[in-house]
């Protein structure tokens, strides 16, 4: 490590050199500020402290201390001058000088006792900064931890969910990739097509609450099966709801209003909205509030889009997957009814990237 010496005395900077050399520092020289600043520059990797003047010509040392602190902050500087001593001592520590030695210098080691200070104040700088880096990293570490634990949990409560009628789960998974790609089309921003892919997965947690019996009915569903049927929206929005109490979450639930307020985590209240509204239908006649047109939340029309879509071309157990044409042919015949055109036109403007994705997660 060096010290860099900077003053017009060529003498003087001689002195000092051999006086920091004899103590086994390596030194380094400049006979004004910006030469000192050039130096400086060079060998930031190496400088570990700097002595500078301040009446110099070309650069000053006032200038060069403003230059210095901005290229390198952590690094001491000491200001070696005599003119006028304390009006020029306060205005170089306002520059960002670390202190002040007085000329003539007669013993040399008042610059001794200087550096050593100048140095364990750098040395505790460094600490400081590498323990606040380190806990930041650990924070972060454990933020992301905690974000991948929370992200598990939804995902494996959206696949058991799935599983009660389609035993890979990857119905959830399409329609998570599928929502997101079209939320960007739709003019989302990246965070909340993110979001979409994640909580479109949960929106038939609440076929839990619904029993197989009805759930895996092979043949039409009398009009009080489908009662219950239509019930999975509100219990799903129920489960991801206040954990407060089970009559908590039945108040947010009985309204969209209080749904998109509730407080908590930003992804539960998404999951939840897309739980309750996604069998919603442009038209009004969907369920449980009969919502229509832009009434529906944008990211629920986007979902009803891809759910009925998907759930058309997957095998059930108590039917069989449509071939791709009639899927399609169904929800164009749906836009402007159940579903919303504008979804519907983005739907098929990225139809061959949606057919990827359902190649990619085919059953």
């Amino acid at each position: 490590m060096a010290i860099l010496i900077i003053d017009d005395e060529a003498g003087l900077r001689r002195s000092l050199a051999a006086h920091l050399e004899d103590l086994d520092y390596e030194t380094l020289e400049a006979e004004n500020g910006q030469a000192g600043l050039e130096t400086l520059t060079a060998n930031l990797s190496t400088v570990e402290a700097v002595v500078v003047d301040l009446n110099m010509p070309v650069m000053d040392g006032y200038s060069f201390i403003g230059h210095a602190v901005q290229t390198a902050p952590e690094i001491p500087i000491v200001v070696l001058s005599g003119v006028g001593v304390v009006e020029d001592a306060l205005r170089a520590m306002r520059q960002g000088a670390w202190d002040f030695i007085t000329k003539p210098l007669h013993n040399l080691n008042i610059l001794d006792y200087t550096l050593d200070k100048v140095f364990e104040r750098a040395r505790l700088i460094r600490e400081n900064r590498e323990y606040q880096e380190n806990l930041e990293y650990l924070v972060r570490e454990r933020t992301r931890e905690l974000e991948s634990a929370r992200r598990q949990i939804m995902q494996r409560l959206s696949r058991a969910a799935e599983y009660k009628d389609n035993e890979t789960g990857h119905h959830v998974i399409r329609v998570g990739e599928i929502s997101a790609l079209l939320g960007r089309a739709m003019g989302l921003s990246e965070s909340q097509c993110e979001m979409l892919r994640e909580c479109a997965p949960l929106h038939d947690v609440g076929k839990i609450g619904i029993p197989d019996g009805i759930l895996l009915k092979p043949g039409k569903l009398e009009e009080a099966e489908w009662e219950v049927m239509r019930r999975h929206c509100t219990y799903g929005c129920e489960i991801l709801g206040p954990l407060t109490s089970k009559d908590e979450a039945r108040k947010v639930c009985a309204d969209l209003d209080h749904v998109l307020d509730s407080g908590g985590n930003e992804l539960l209240r998404l999951a939840r909205m897309l739980a309750l509204c996604h069998h919603e239908r442009w038209d009004g006649r969907g369920y449980p509030f009969g919502l229509q047109g832009e009434d529906i939340p944008l990211m629920a029309r986007i979902v009803a889009v891809v759910d009925v879509y998907d759930a058309l071309g997957s095998d059930r157990p108590y039917k069989e997957a449509f071939p791709e044409e009639k899927c399609r042919e169904i929800i164009r015949s749906g836009s402007g009814s159940q579903f919303d055109p504008a979804v519907v036109e983005a739907f098929f403007a990225n139809i061959l990237d949606i057919s990827a994705i359902r190649e990619r997660w085919k059953d």
